[in-house]
């Protein structure tokens, strides 16, 4: 039996990324890549449209809670830097196409904040879909995110350089690994439910 929570209010406390601390630190970054799917826009489109089947399967073995009608709690693996370790859990609302466009934004998680959050993220992704052919389309993806980060005060005594590109590259690995296992599973998914074979898994472009 799926449990569905309902939607979230809006925060009502101030969130990291609108105060001011020495140890609060922003990292931000875009990514972009290509995943394709052996079908025309329109079966693809059918098929990105019913998230509520396809999501919670390739997003597996992430945990996923479904968010009233189209956003999920997502919580990712445990990941540490600098002796400093978070458990990421975000919330996300796949927002219905338009024009050939999908876009996946942040929810608020909580009614409220209580200033003590470890961190705060910013999750802005769109996916539009190129067809190449009717037996051919691409979904170009791309991803602006920023996370907030209230880091402990003894990281304040290593050299800032260090903290900023530690913190950056951690970003990036946890995107690239997070990206690559949901764009495969996703391919994977889609062409089994058509009974085409999956096209050759492709490269991360970051």
């Amino acid at each position: 039996m799926t449990t569905t929570l309902p939607l979230p209010r809006p925060a009502l406390q101030p969130r990291l990324q609108d105060g001011q601390s020495d140890n609060v630190r922003l990292y931000s970054s875009r990514f972009s890549d290509v995943m394709e799917m052996a079908a025309g826009t329109e079966q693809v489109g059918a098929y990105l449209d019913c998230h509520q089947g396809w999501f919670r399967r390739c997003a597996h073995p992430m945990g996923t809670e479904p968010i009233g009608a189209n956003g999920y709690r997502l919580t990712l693996a445990r990941f540490s830097n600098l002796g400093f370790e978070v458990q990421p859990t975000l919330a996300l609302e796949l927002l219905p196409q338009h024009s050939g466009t999908y876009r996946i934004v942040t929810l608020d998680s909580e009614p409220e904040h209580d200033g003590d959050s470890l961190y705060d993220i910013d999750f802005q992704a769109s996916l539009s879909l190129d067809e190449e052919s009717s037996r051919m389309t691409l979904v170009r993806w791309t991803l602006d995110l920023r996370v907030w980060i209230r880091l402990p005060a003894v990281l304040n005594l290593l050299p800032d350089r260090l903290v900023q590109s530690s913190g950056d590259h951690l970003l990036r690995h946890i995107v690239r690994s997070v990206s690559r296992s949901l764009t495969w599973k996703v391919q994977e998914d889609f062409h089994q439910t058509t009974g085409q074979p999956t096209p050759p898994r492709l490269n991360a472009r970051f």
